[in-house]
C-alpha cells in the first residue's frame, strides 16, 4: 500500500465550505488529494478542521496556497500540520467521523456504515473524497429536508435541474421522491462529474437521458446544449456559493417557467437579501426560508408573467375596467 500524507489545518465554519467546494489549490497535483471539512468543537460550531490526505508529501505550493484560502489561519500564524500516515487506507482513514444522518425521509451513510432497515427511510451511500457534497453540511442537509418537504407538501415534478451537483447526492435525492422526472446533473469541475457518476453506480441509480434516469454534463453554469434544450425547468437545485448564484441568476430564469420551484443554498446569512434581491429582480419570490445555524436553503418560486392586457373594445373610449393584470 503506497504511503499516505496528512495536512491539517484550523478554519471557520464559512471557511472550510469555501475550501470544500474549491479545487484550485490542488489543481497542480498529480494525483487528487482528499479533501474532508469537519466539526471540531458541537459547543464552539464554528471551529472546523480541513484535512488533505495526498498520495504524495505535500510540495510548498500546496501549503502556500492552503493558508492563502484559510485567512483565520494566516492571520493566527497558523501552520498546517503535517503527518506521514505509512501504510493506512487513505480512504478509510477519510471517512472517520461521518457518521451516518438522517434529513428528513433520507439517511445517508458511507461504504463503510450499514444503510439503515427501516422501511420508512431511503437510503443514498455516499462517500468523503473529490466532490463536495456528503450531506454532512448544513447547506445540503438544508436542501434534502426542503425536497422532503416539497414531495410532503404534494409537488410534482417531470424535468429537474441539478446545477452543482458535486457529488450527486442531491440529484439522488431528487430521482427518489420523483421517480418518474428527467432529471439532468451538472457541474463545473470534471471530478465531481467523474464522482457523481461512481456513486450513482454505487447506488444502483440509472445515468441516461430518459426519464427515471439522470443525465450528467459537465458545464459552467446552465451553459450546455443539453441544459437549454431541456428548459424550462419546473424545479432547479442550485447549491453553491453566494457570488455564483447571483452570477448565474440570468441563465437560471432564462431556463425557467412560469411556476417553477427553485432551491437555492451554500450562502450564509448575511448574503441572503442580495441573492434574494437578484432572483426577485428576475420574476421569483420567495416562499420559504429554511435556517441551519448561519446557512439559510431558500425556496423561490418563478410568478407568472404580469402586464396590462387589454380586453376586446366593446365602446370607443374604454374604462379603466377593460384592462387587468396577472401576478
Amino acid at each position: 500500500m503506497s504511503e499516505t500524507w496528512k495536512v491539517s489545518i484550523p478554519c471557520t465554519r464559512a471557511e472550510a465550505q469555501m475550501l470544500a467546494a474549491d479545487n484550485l489549490f490542488v489543481s497542480s497535483a498529480d494525483s487528487t488529494p482528499t479533501i474532508v471539512a469537519s466539526e471540531m468543537n458541537a459547543k464552539r460550531p464554528d471551529e472546523w478542521m480541513i484535512d488533505i490526505y495526498c498520495e504524495e508529501e505535500p510540495y510548498p505550493e500546496l501549503i502556500g496556497n492552503l493558508l492563502l484560502l484559510s485567512p483565520s489561519a494566516r492571520n493566527a500564524d497558523v501552520q498546517p500540520r503535517i503527518e506521514r500516515l505509512a501504510n493506512e487506507d487513505w480512504v478509510t482513514l477519510s471517512q472517520q467521523g461521518l457518521e451516518p444522518l438522517r434529513a428528513g425521509r433520507f439517511h445517508v451513510h458511507t461504504s463503510s456504515d450499514q444503510p439503515s432497515d427501516n422501511p420508512k427511510l431511503t437510503n443514498i451511500c455516499i462517500d468523503a473524497g473529490r466532490a463536495f457534497g456528503t450531506g454532512h453540511h448544513e447547506t445540503t442537509m438544508g436542501c434534502l429536508q426542503s425536497l422532503d418537504q416539497l414531495r410532503r407538501s404534494g409537488h410534482r415534478f417531470r424535468n429537474i435541474a441539478d446545477v452543482g451537483t458535486g457529488s450527486g447526492l442531491l440529484a439522488f435525492a431528487a430521482h427518489h421522491l420523483w421517480r418518474d422526472a428527467k432529471i439532468i446533473a451538472s457541474d463545473i469541475d470534471p471530478v465531481a462529474v467523474s464522482v457523481t457518476e461512481a456513486n450513482a453506480q454505487k447506488n444502483a441509480i440509472g445515468l441516461g437521458i430518459g426519464r427515471s434516469h439522470i443525465r450528467l454534463v459537465q458545464s459552467n453554469g446552465l451553459d450546455h446544449p443539453a441544459l437549454r434544450q431541456r428548459s424550462p425547468f419546473d424545479l432547479i437545485i442550485a447549491n453553491i456559493l453566494a457570488g455564483p448564484l447571483v452570477a448565474l441568476t440570468p441563465q437560471i430564469a432564462a431556463a425557467s417557467g412560469a411556476g417553477t420551484v427553485l432551491l437555492l443554498a451554500g450562502l450564509l446569512s448575511r448574503q441572503k437579501a442580495e441573492v434574494v434581491r437578484a432572483y426577485v429582480r428576475e420574476g421569483f419570490r420567495l416562499k420559504h426560508s429554511r435556517l441551519d445555524n448561519e446557512w439559510p436553503c431558500l425556496t423561490l418560486v418563478k410568478s407568472k408573467k404580469y402586464g396590462w392586457v387589454r380586453k376586446p373594445q366593446r365602446e370607443k373610449s374604454p374604462l379603466a375596467s377593460d384592462y387587468f393584470g396577472e401576478c
